[in-house]
Protein backbone atom coordinates (compact mmCIF):
# COMPACT_ATOMS: atom_id res chain seq x y z
CA UNK A 1 0.00 0.00 0.00
CA UNK A 2 1.22 3.54 -0.62
CA UNK A 3 3.26 4.91 2.24
CA UNK A 4 1.40 8.20 2.43
CA UNK A 5 -0.79 10.70 0.60
CA UNK A 6 0.42 14.14 -0.59
CA UNK A 7 -2.30 16.78 -0.87
CA UNK A 8 -0.47 20.07 -1.48
CA UNK A 9 2.73 21.48 -2.90
CA UNK A 10 4.33 22.36 0.42
CA UNK A 11 3.90 18.85 1.73
CA UNK A 12 5.10 17.18 -1.47
CA UNK A 13 8.79 18.07 -1.82
CA UNK A 14 10.57 15.50 -4.00
CA UNK A 15 8.16 12.81 -5.27
CA UNK A 16 9.00 9.21 -4.44
CA UNK A 17 7.84 5.91 -5.83
CA UNK A 18 4.61 4.86 -4.15
CA UNK A 19 3.38 8.36 -3.30
CA UNK A 20 -0.25 9.16 -4.06
CA UNK A 21 -0.66 12.87 -4.75
CA UNK A 22 -3.24 15.35 -5.95
CA UNK A 23 -2.64 16.81 -9.39
CA UNK A 24 -4.33 19.11 -11.87
CA UNK A 25 -4.71 18.06 -15.49
CA UNK A 26 -2.81 20.54 -17.70
CA UNK A 27 -3.14 18.94 -21.12
CA UNK A 28 -4.66 15.80 -22.63
CA UNK A 29 -2.88 14.41 -25.70
CA UNK A 30 -3.44 11.23 -27.63
CA UNK A 31 -0.40 9.51 -26.14
CA UNK A 32 -0.13 11.12 -22.70
CA UNK A 33 -1.73 13.34 -20.09
CA UNK A 34 0.28 16.18 -18.58
CA UNK A 35 -0.40 16.75 -14.87
CA UNK A 36 0.73 19.51 -12.53
CA UNK A 37 1.60 17.84 -9.22
CA UNK A 38 3.12 20.89 -7.61
CA UNK A 39 6.77 19.91 -8.03
CA UNK A 40 9.43 21.51 -10.18
CA UNK A 41 8.86 18.83 -12.82
CA UNK A 42 5.49 18.06 -14.36
CA UNK A 43 4.07 14.57 -14.29
CA UNK A 44 2.84 12.46 -17.19
CA UNK A 45 0.29 9.67 -17.46
CA UNK A 46 0.78 7.27 -20.36
CA UNK A 47 -1.98 7.23 -22.94
CA UNK A 48 -2.15 3.46 -22.48
CA UNK A 49 -4.20 4.06 -19.33
CA UNK A 50 -6.90 6.01 -21.12
CA UNK A 51 -9.98 3.84 -21.46
CA UNK A 52 -8.32 1.03 -19.44
CA UNK A 53 -10.82 -1.79 -18.95
CA UNK A 54 -13.69 0.57 -19.55
CA UNK A 55 -12.80 2.79 -16.59
CA UNK A 56 -13.90 6.39 -16.54
CA UNK A 57 -10.75 8.15 -17.79
CA UNK A 58 -12.43 11.02 -19.66
CA UNK A 59 -9.97 13.62 -18.42
CA UNK A 60 -10.05 17.32 -19.22
CA UNK A 61 -7.79 20.30 -18.42
CA UNK A 62 -8.34 21.81 -14.98
CA UNK A 63 -9.62 18.56 -13.51
CA UNK A 64 -8.21 17.57 -10.08
CA UNK A 65 -7.20 13.92 -9.84
CA UNK A 66 -5.19 11.62 -7.61
CA UNK A 67 -2.18 9.96 -9.20
CA UNK A 68 0.37 7.34 -8.17
CA UNK A 69 4.10 8.03 -8.57
CA UNK A 70 5.60 5.20 -10.62
CA UNK A 71 8.98 6.87 -11.30
CA UNK A 72 10.32 10.10 -9.75
CA UNK A 73 11.95 11.10 -13.03
CA UNK A 74 12.15 9.70 -16.57
CA UNK A 75 14.60 10.51 -19.38
CA UNK A 76 12.76 13.73 -20.15
CA UNK A 77 12.88 14.78 -16.52
CA UNK A 78 9.15 14.22 -15.90
CA UNK A 79 7.55 12.29 -13.06
CA UNK A 80 5.87 9.14 -14.39
CA UNK A 81 2.35 8.83 -12.95
CA UNK A 82 -0.46 6.28 -12.96
CA UNK A 83 -4.11 7.08 -12.64
CA UNK A 84 -5.06 3.42 -12.47
CA UNK A 85 -2.64 2.61 -9.63
CA UNK A 86 -3.81 5.65 -7.70
CA UNK A 87 -7.38 4.43 -7.91
CA UNK A 88 -6.35 0.92 -6.88
CA UNK A 89 -4.23 2.09 -3.94
CA UNK A 90 -6.95 4.50 -2.82
CA UNK A 91 -9.43 1.64 -2.93
CA UNK A 92 -7.16 -0.47 -0.72
CA UNK A 93 -6.92 2.45 1.70
CA UNK A 94 -10.71 2.72 1.65
CA UNK A 95 -10.99 -1.02 2.34
CA UNK A 96 -8.72 -0.64 5.37
CA UNK A 97 -10.86 2.25 6.61
CA UNK A 98 -14.05 0.20 6.13
CA UNK A 99 -12.50 -2.66 8.06
CA UNK A 100 -11.50 -0.33 10.90
CA UNK A 101 -15.02 1.14 11.00
CA UNK A 102 -16.63 -2.32 10.91
CA UNK A 103 -18.91 -1.37 8.03
CA UNK A 104 -21.12 -3.88 6.24
CA UNK A 105 -20.39 -3.88 2.49
CA UNK A 106 -22.17 -5.46 -0.43
CA UNK A 107 -20.14 -8.07 -2.29
CA UNK A 108 -20.79 -9.68 -5.64
CA UNK A 109 -20.02 -13.39 -5.70
CA UNK A 110 -17.92 -14.07 -8.80
CA UNK A 111 -16.93 -17.75 -8.52
CA UNK A 112 -16.44 -20.70 -6.21
CA UNK A 113 -13.13 -22.35 -5.44
CA UNK A 114 -12.01 -25.16 -3.17
CA UNK A 115 -11.90 -23.10 0.00
CA UNK A 116 -14.83 -20.75 -0.49
CA UNK A 117 -15.96 -17.94 -2.78
CA UNK A 118 -14.25 -15.23 -4.83
CA UNK A 119 -16.09 -11.93 -4.44
CA UNK A 120 -15.86 -8.35 -5.66
CA UNK A 121 -15.84 -5.79 -2.86
CA UNK A 122 -15.28 -2.09 -3.61
CA UNK A 123 -13.88 -3.19 -6.96
CA UNK A 124 -11.27 -5.41 -5.29
CA UNK A 125 -10.94 -9.16 -5.55
CA UNK A 126 -11.73 -10.67 -2.16
CA UNK A 127 -12.00 -14.13 -0.66
CA UNK A 128 -14.91 -15.42 1.41
CA UNK A 129 -13.90 -18.66 3.20
CA UNK A 130 -16.60 -21.32 3.35
CA UNK A 131 -16.42 -21.12 7.17
CA UNK A 132 -17.54 -17.49 6.95
CA UNK A 133 -20.67 -18.09 4.85
CA UNK A 134 -24.01 -17.29 6.55
CA UNK A 135 -24.79 -19.59 9.48
CA UNK A 136 -28.14 -20.79 8.14
CA UNK A 137 -26.88 -21.50 4.60
CA UNK A 138 -26.87 -25.24 4.04
CA UNK A 139 -26.76 -25.53 0.24
CA UNK A 140 -23.97 -25.81 -2.31
CA UNK A 141 -21.76 -22.70 -2.45
CA UNK A 142 -22.20 -22.70 -6.21
CA UNK A 143 -25.76 -21.47 -5.58
CA UNK A 144 -24.37 -18.15 -4.34
CA UNK A 145 -22.44 -17.34 -7.53
CA UNK A 146 -23.92 -14.24 -9.16
CA UNK A 147 -25.64 -13.08 -5.98
CA UNK A 148 -24.96 -9.92 -4.01
CA UNK A 149 -24.48 -10.57 -0.31
CA UNK A 150 -23.65 -8.45 2.76
CA UNK A 151 -20.09 -8.88 4.09
CA UNK A 152 -17.62 -7.38 6.55
CA UNK A 153 -13.90 -7.13 5.89
CA UNK A 154 -11.79 -9.31 8.20
CA UNK A 155 -8.31 -8.70 6.75
CA UNK A 156 -6.63 -6.20 4.41
CA UNK A 157 -3.08 -6.99 3.27
CA UNK A 158 -2.06 -4.81 0.33
CA UNK A 159 1.44 -6.26 0.00
CA UNK A 160 -0.01 -9.71 -0.60
CA UNK A 161 -3.11 -8.45 -2.44
CA UNK A 162 -5.13 -10.22 0.20
CA UNK A 163 -8.67 -9.23 1.14
CA UNK A 164 -10.66 -11.59 3.40
CA UNK A 165 -14.36 -11.00 4.03
CA UNK A 166 -17.12 -12.64 6.08
CA UNK A 167 -20.82 -12.97 5.44
CA UNK A 168 -21.25 -14.45 8.90
CA UNK A 169 -19.82 -11.34 10.57
CA UNK A 170 -22.18 -9.13 8.55
CA UNK A 171 -25.05 -11.36 9.59
CA UNK A 172 -24.03 -11.07 13.25
CA UNK A 173 -23.87 -7.29 12.88
CA UNK A 174 -27.38 -7.24 11.43
CA UNK A 175 -28.72 -9.53 14.15
CA UNK A 176 -27.12 -7.38 16.85
CA UNK A 177 -28.85 -4.32 15.44
CA UNK A 178 -32.18 -6.14 15.19
CA UNK A 179 -31.74 -7.51 18.71
CA UNK A 180 -31.15 -4.02 20.07
CA UNK A 181 -34.26 -2.83 18.25
CA UNK A 182 -36.29 -5.74 19.65
CA UNK A 183 -35.27 -5.02 23.23
CA UNK A 184 -36.17 -1.34 22.76
CA UNK A 185 -39.75 -2.01 21.67
CA UNK A 186 -40.66 -5.40 23.12
CA UNK A 187 -42.03 -5.86 26.65
CA UNK A 188 -42.99 -8.72 28.94
CA UNK A 189 -46.46 -9.96 28.11
CA UNK A 190 -46.22 -9.32 24.36
CA UNK A 191 -47.30 -12.04 21.95
CA UNK A 192 -44.92 -12.50 19.01
CA UNK A 193 -44.56 -14.88 16.09
CA UNK A 194 -41.39 -16.68 15.08
CA UNK A 195 -39.85 -19.81 13.63
CA UNK A 196 -38.24 -22.59 15.66
CA UNK A 197 -34.53 -22.18 14.92
CA UNK A 198 -32.96 -24.70 17.31
CA UNK A 199 -33.83 -27.65 19.52
CA UNK A 200 -32.11 -28.82 22.71
CA UNK A 201 -32.93 -31.25 25.50
CA UNK A 202 -34.05 -28.35 27.68
CA UNK A 203 -36.16 -26.37 25.23
CA UNK A 204 -36.58 -24.77 21.82
CA UNK A 205 -35.08 -21.57 20.39
CA UNK A 206 -37.35 -19.34 18.34
CA UNK A 207 -36.18 -16.64 15.92
CA UNK A 208 -38.54 -13.74 16.56
CA UNK A 209 -37.06 -11.37 14.01
CA UNK A 210 -33.35 -10.88 14.56
CA UNK A 211 -33.00 -12.48 17.98
CA UNK A 212 -33.52 -15.96 19.38
CA UNK A 213 -35.70 -16.50 22.42
CA UNK A 214 -35.87 -19.70 24.47
CA UNK A 215 -39.00 -21.67 25.25
CA UNK A 216 -37.96 -23.79 28.22
CA UNK A 217 -39.34 -27.33 28.09
CA UNK A 218 -41.55 -26.48 31.08
CA UNK A 219 -43.16 -23.67 29.04
CA UNK A 220 -43.97 -25.75 25.96
CA UNK A 221 -47.25 -27.19 27.23
CA UNK A 222 -49.45 -27.59 30.27
CA UNK A 223 -48.94 -31.32 29.75
CA UNK A 224 -45.81 -32.98 31.03
CA UNK A 225 -43.28 -32.95 28.16
CA UNK A 226 -40.59 -35.62 27.97
CA UNK A 227 -39.10 -34.59 24.63
CA UNK A 228 -39.12 -31.16 23.02
CA UNK A 229 -39.80 -32.73 19.62
CA UNK A 230 -43.11 -34.07 20.94
CA UNK A 231 -44.38 -30.48 20.79
CA UNK A 232 -42.38 -28.55 18.16
CA UNK A 233 -40.15 -29.29 15.19
CA UNK A 234 -37.33 -27.30 13.58
CA UNK A 235 -38.82 -24.67 11.27
CA UNK A 236 -42.29 -24.64 12.88
CA UNK A 237 -44.04 -21.26 12.92
CA UNK A 238 -45.29 -20.55 16.43
CA UNK A 239 -46.92 -17.76 18.41
CA UNK A 240 -45.34 -17.27 21.82
CA UNK A 241 -45.58 -14.99 24.84
CA UNK A 242 -42.63 -12.97 26.13
CA UNK A 243 -42.24 -13.83 29.82
CA UNK A 244 -38.79 -12.42 30.60
CA UNK A 245 -36.32 -9.95 29.07
CA UNK A 246 -32.67 -9.64 30.09
CA UNK A 247 -30.94 -7.05 27.85
CA UNK A 248 -27.64 -7.34 29.73
CA UNK A 249 -27.40 -11.05 28.94
CA UNK A 250 -29.22 -10.76 25.58
CA UNK A 251 -31.73 -13.33 26.79
CA UNK A 252 -35.39 -13.58 25.91
CA UNK A 253 -37.61 -16.13 27.65
CA UNK A 254 -40.73 -17.26 25.85
CA UNK A 255 -43.76 -19.40 26.61
CA UNK A 256 -45.99 -21.42 24.34
CA UNK A 257 -48.31 -22.76 27.02
CA UNK A 258 -49.20 -19.36 28.48
CA UNK A 259 -51.11 -18.53 25.31
CA UNK A 260 -53.24 -21.61 25.92
CA UNK A 261 -56.01 -21.92 28.50
CA UNK A 262 -54.79 -22.96 31.92
CA UNK A 263 -56.34 -26.41 32.41
CA UNK A 264 -56.67 -25.72 36.13
CA UNK A 265 -59.24 -23.02 35.37
CA UNK A 266 -61.39 -25.63 33.63
CA UNK A 267 -60.72 -28.23 36.34
CA UNK A 268 -62.01 -26.03 39.17
CA UNK A 269 -65.26 -25.32 37.35
CA UNK A 270 -65.96 -28.81 35.97
CA UNK A 271 -64.43 -31.35 38.35
CA UNK A 272 -65.45 -30.75 41.98
CA UNK A 273 -64.44 -33.08 44.83
CA UNK A 274 -66.41 -36.34 44.59
CA UNK A 275 -66.38 -36.46 40.79
CA UNK A 276 -65.54 -39.74 39.08
CA UNK A 277 -62.99 -39.29 36.26
CA UNK A 278 -61.00 -41.40 33.83
CA UNK A 279 -57.23 -41.27 34.18
CA UNK A 280 -54.16 -42.76 32.47
CA UNK A 281 -51.22 -43.83 34.62
CA UNK A 282 -48.18 -41.72 33.62
CA UNK A 283 -45.71 -43.01 36.21
CA UNK A 284 -45.54 -45.06 39.37
CA UNK A 285 -43.63 -44.32 42.59
CA UNK A 286 -43.23 -46.17 45.88
CA UNK A 287 -45.81 -43.82 47.41
CA UNK A 288 -48.41 -44.14 44.63
CA UNK A 289 -49.17 -43.39 41.00
CA UNK A 290 -49.68 -40.25 38.93
CA UNK A 291 -52.64 -40.17 36.56
CA UNK A 292 -53.42 -37.71 33.79
CA UNK A 293 -57.11 -36.95 34.13
CA UNK A 294 -57.25 -34.21 31.47
CA UNK A 295 -54.71 -32.44 29.25
CA UNK A 296 -52.24 -30.64 31.49
CA UNK A 297 -53.63 -32.07 34.73
CA UNK A 298 -52.10 -34.92 36.70
CA UNK A 299 -53.38 -36.16 40.03
CA UNK A 300 -51.84 -38.38 42.69
CA UNK A 301 -53.35 -41.72 43.53
CA UNK A 302 -51.61 -42.43 46.84
CA UNK A 303 -50.70 -46.04 47.57
CA UNK A 304 -53.06 -45.96 50.56
CA UNK A 305 -55.95 -45.17 48.17
CA UNK A 306 -55.28 -48.06 45.79
CA UNK A 307 -57.17 -50.72 47.71
CA UNK A 308 -58.89 -51.44 51.01
CA UNK A 309 -56.34 -54.22 51.35
CA UNK A 310 -52.73 -53.47 52.19
CA UNK A 311 -50.61 -52.77 49.06
CA UNK A 312 -46.88 -53.35 49.30
CA UNK A 313 -45.91 -51.98 45.87
CA UNK A 314 -47.80 -49.63 43.54
CA UNK A 315 -46.72 -51.73 40.53
CA UNK A 316 -48.62 -54.72 41.98
CA UNK A 317 -51.86 -52.87 41.25
CA UNK A 318 -51.16 -50.43 38.38
CA UNK A 319 -48.96 -50.26 35.30
CA UNK A 320 -47.85 -47.20 33.33
CA UNK A 321 -50.27 -46.57 30.44
CA UNK A 322 -53.20 -48.27 32.15
CA UNK A 323 -56.49 -46.34 32.11
CA UNK A 324 -58.77 -46.53 35.12
CA UNK A 325 -61.68 -44.71 36.72
CA UNK A 326 -60.91 -42.87 39.97
CA UNK A 327 -62.63 -40.52 42.39
CA UNK A 328 -61.47 -36.96 43.08
CA UNK A 329 -61.02 -36.69 46.85
CA UNK A 330 -59.08 -33.42 47.17
CA UNK A 331 -58.16 -30.29 45.19
CA UNK A 332 -55.51 -27.80 46.30
CA UNK A 333 -55.80 -24.93 43.80
CA UNK A 334 -53.02 -22.85 45.37
CA UNK A 335 -50.50 -25.68 45.09
CA UNK A 336 -52.08 -27.04 41.87
CA UNK A 337 -52.49 -30.51 43.28
CA UNK A 338 -55.32 -33.01 43.01
CA UNK A 339 -55.73 -36.19 45.05
CA UNK A 340 -57.43 -39.31 43.72
CA UNK A 341 -58.77 -42.59 45.08
CA UNK A 342 -59.41 -45.98 43.53
CA UNK A 343 -60.59 -47.80 46.60
CA UNK A 344 -63.38 -45.30 47.32
CA UNK A 345 -65.22 -46.45 44.23
CA UNK A 346 -66.44 -49.32 46.41
CA UNK A 347 -67.77 -49.51 49.92
CA UNK A 348 -65.36 -50.07 52.77
CA UNK A 349 -65.24 -53.64 54.11
CA UNK A 350 -66.79 -54.26 57.48
CA UNK A 351 -64.72 -52.73 60.24
CA UNK A 352 -63.01 -50.15 57.99
CA UNK A 353 -63.96 -46.50 57.77
CA UNK A 354 -64.60 -44.98 54.36
CA UNK A 355 -62.54 -41.82 54.79
CA UNK A 356 -59.57 -40.25 53.10
CA UNK A 357 -56.23 -41.44 54.41
CA UNK A 358 -54.01 -38.85 56.07
CA UNK A 359 -51.29 -39.91 53.63
CA UNK A 360 -53.30 -39.63 50.44
CA UNK A 361 -53.05 -35.94 49.52
CA UNK A 362 -49.48 -35.29 48.29
CA UNK A 363 -48.09 -35.53 51.84
CA UNK A 364 -44.84 -37.27 50.85
CA UNK A 365 -42.20 -34.55 50.73
CA UNK A 366 -39.95 -36.35 53.21
CA UNK A 367 -40.24 -39.73 51.47
CA UNK A 368 -37.59 -41.22 49.25
CA UNK A 369 -38.61 -40.47 45.63
CA UNK A 370 -36.22 -42.95 44.12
Amino acid sequence: MADYLRDDEDAFGTPKHGDIVDGIVVRVDADEVLVDIGSKAEGVISGKELGFRGEDTDLHPGQTIKVFVLQPENEEGNVVLSLRRARAETTWLTAAEKQEAGEVLEAEVREQNKGGLIVNVLGLRGFLPSSQVARMFAGNLEQLVGQRIPTKILEVNRKRNRLIVSQKAAEDEDRARKREDLFSRMKVGDSVRGAVSGLTSYGAFVDIGGADGLIHISELSWDRVSRVTDVVQLGDEVEVKVIKLDPDQNRISLSLRQLQQDPWERLVSTVPVGTLVQGAVTKTKKYGAFLQIMPGIEGLLHISELSWDHVERTEDVLKVGEEIEVKVIGIDTARRRISLSLKQLSNAPAGQTNRTSERSTWDFDEEDDS
